[in-house]
């Protein structure tokens, strides 16, 4: 059963994050700034913006340098007919990076952030110290059936029915029953736990260059298949990136098993399952998703890129059954949510 958002953050002074627009390519991109120190990259999901870290971004700025991007096609940054591809959108946060005169970064990335953050360490692996990884989309062909349907051209048609009048407030009020609903006796599942933070996605959708900008991400990642990129066949890259993996385990969006997976997959990661959070851990228990994150972050030493040692890796390769998850793998993780999943009764 899915537990109620009753902790809250105390407030911090001086740290607020201030909105700041740069003009790259010829698209404005907004983002988030505060702090200063080492410098965190915090990248948002599909539909999302950069909002969505507003609790923790004060905190983690009393330590850090904070950058948390509006990706392009989100938020308050441009969303012009364009490549919304998960390479495009790692392309976009180094040339983010570069404007600001930053070299090296922690990434954090929730769902289909977590997808750009895996890519962005693929394609520049010399500008990343570590990698955290939240309800992280692209870890297996598996995906919620509804972001399934969405990205078929028919079916996605039913996304402009988001413009008739009354059709947002009445989602609203919805969800706030719902959501009301959610952990007592009348609705005890944990299917609706993220209702509050769905419905918050989907108000930015009625705007036509907010859903179409929407779909072409979707598109870019997902077809009636699943999803179409996926980390596994890299993962073997990671073997010297201190890797932190966080997730929900009631997320209905990308279940918790993409979590035990990637753990299985990324050697030396850790794994941190929220009891009682769903597909936003951040937002369901910010007190421990900053702890998780400060005792990650001061307990590992960033990454000392080698370039002849990346070769090697390349050279390499890693065998089929690591790819897909062979039985040996496939029974590891399911004995990992096996134990977990006894712990929690």
């Amino acid at each position: 059963m899915g537990t109620a958002r009753t902790r809250k953050l105390r407030p911090v002074p001086d740290s607020e994050s201030r909105m700041v627009f740069r003009t790259i390519h010829g698209y404005r991109r907004a983002f988030r700034l505060a702090g200063s120190g080492p410098a965190l990259l915090l990248i948002h999901g599909i539909g999302d913006n950069s909002s969505t870290w507003q609790d923790v971004i004060p905190h983690l700025a009393q330590n850090y340098t904070v950058i948390a991007p509006d990706l392009l096609g989100h938020g308050r940054s441009d969303k012009p007919r364009a490549d919304y591809s998960v390479a495009a959108y790692a392309n976009g946060m180094r040339d983010l990076l570069s404007v600001l005169g930053i070299d090296k970064v922690t990434v954090i990335g929730h769902s289909l952030g977590g997808g750009v953050a895996m890519q962005f360490a693929y394609q520049f692996p010399h500008m990343v110290d570590r990698l955290i990884l939240v309800s992280a989309g692209g870890v297996t062909k598996d995906v919620h059936p509804a972001l399934r349907v969405i990205s078929m051209p028919v079916f996605s048609e039913t996304l402009k029915l988001l413009r008739l009048p009354g059709a947002m407030p009445a989602i609203r009020i919805m969800s706030t029953v719902l959501s009301r609903l959610h952990g007592t006796a009348l609705q005890p599942g944990a299917l609706l736990h993220d209702t509050t933070d769905l419905v918050r996605v989907l108000s930015e959708l009625p705007d036509p260059t907010a859903s179409e900008a929407f779909l072409r991400t979707l598109r870019a990642v997902v077809d009636r298949r699943g999803q179409v990129v996926t980390m596994l066949d890299r993962c073997y890259l990671t073997q010297n990136l201190p890797v932190q993996l966080i997730w929900g385990d009631h997320d209905t969006v990308i279940p918790v098993g993409h979590g035990y997976l990637a753990h299985s997959a990324m050697p030396g990661s850790r794994l941190e399952v929220f009891r009682g959070a769903g597909h936003f851990p951040f937002r369901d228990d910010p007190i421990r998703f900053l702890r998780v994150v400060e005792e990650f972050l001061t307990s590992t030493p960033p990454l000392e890129f080698d370039a002849d040692r990346w070769r090697q890796l390349l050279m390499s390769g890693v065998s089929e059954s690591q790819i897909s998850g062979g039985p040996e793998t496939r029974m590891a993780v399911l004995d990992a949510m096996g134990a977990d999943e006894r712990s929690a009764t």
